[in-house]
């Protein structure tokens, strides 16, 4: 099998395995939101190094340990993770699936954003065209929830915020994931005992197959990682960013079909206002790629004509 379509393959596995998340997350009732983010942070740490034994690949540590300003980013990392998983959590077991889709739809917009005022990069117009259709959008779900979506802004501005200080930190992504949940893994570790000594733990419990989903918890997060890591070094980043919507609308089927969340007309209609700017967003995206293409085969051709009319 070609690499390429390899790599394909690993995406779509990646993306289907987060987008179906929010059927994963109820199996852990009666555990908390807390409870299962601080699990999932001790068990994550565990399934990682387990993957990196594996690979036999622990030369970066003393790398890391020689740069502070990495290993700086990536406490920042940490730190901003743990909202964007606890909120999801959160969203998921207590009914806002549809809005937690939300939230990872309008994260490449967010990113874009994110682009302009902290890396002063420049839109193009289809972009701003994007960008415009999004806050409309927004604008609409808020009218229609009677509150803003907070559970999506924060979805999409941390994930976004996370993905601009993973680039700038340059890491691999399972290495930058063991810094991250070595990170957390006292104050899990810390909160986990709390609640054991309160007697409001439920793992163990609730039984032995509930401490099983609990401790699974780390290689739901690990795997679709892992796949996407194999994926991202096979395609390139346009096939990446058509692959990143199989997540939410995996989530927003879950959410409307399998969770039966209501969806009045008015919120139909922010929903497809979203679908609009991220078609116009995605369009704009192959085109440019496109051209860049083109540019770069004129350019080459070029070289190689005034190769050719030089005398030997």
């Amino acid at each position: 099998m070609p690499e390429s379509r390899r790599g394909v393959l690993y995406g779509v596995a990646a993306y289907a395995m987060w987008g179906l998340f929010p059927l994963y997350w109820p199996l852990l009732k009666p555990s908390g939101a807390l409870e299962i983010l601080a699990h999932r942070m001790a068990w994550s740490l565990v399934a990682v190094v387990a993957i990196l034994a594996v690979r036999r690949h622990w030369s970066w540590v003393r790398e890391m340990l020689r740069t502070p300003r990495k290993l700086g980013l990536l406490v920042l990392a940490a730190v901003i993770i743990t909202v964007n998983w606890g909120v999801y959590i959160y969203a998921v077991n207590t009914g806002h699936v549809v809005e937690s889709a939300l939230g990872y739809f309008i994260n490449p917009l967010v990113s874009v954003v994110f682009g302009v005022f902290l890396l002063k990069e420049r839109l193009r117009r289809w972009q701003w065209v994007a960008v415009g259709l999004g806050t409309l959008a927004v604008v609409v779900l808020t009218l229609d929830y009677g509150r803003l979506p907070w559970i999506a802004l924060v979805l999409a501005v941390s994930f976004g915020t996370y993905g601009l200080v993973k680039k700038t930190a340059q890491v691999g992504a399972a290495e930058s994931m063991a810094v991250e949940t070595l990170v957390l893994l006292l104050p899990a570790l810390g909160y986990l005992l709390y609640l054991g000594q309160q007697g409001a733990s439920t793992f163990g419990s609730a039984g032995a197959g509930h401490a099983l989903l609990l401790a699974g918890a780390g290689v739901v997060t690990a795997v679709p990682l892992l796949a996407f890591t194999s994926a991202a070094i096979r395609v390139p980043l346009t096939t990446i960013g058509l692959l990143q919507y199989i997540a939410p609308v995996l989530q927003f089927l879950c959410g409307v079909f399998i969770a039966h969340e209501t969806m009045p007309a008015s919120r139909w209609a922010g929903f497809a206002i979203v679908w609009l700017a991220l078609s116009v967003f995605t369009w704009d995206g192959l085109r440019a790629a496109h051209e860049a293409r083109r540019t770069e085969r004129e350019r080459e051709a070029g070289l190689e004509r005034e190769a050719e009319s030089v005398p030997a």
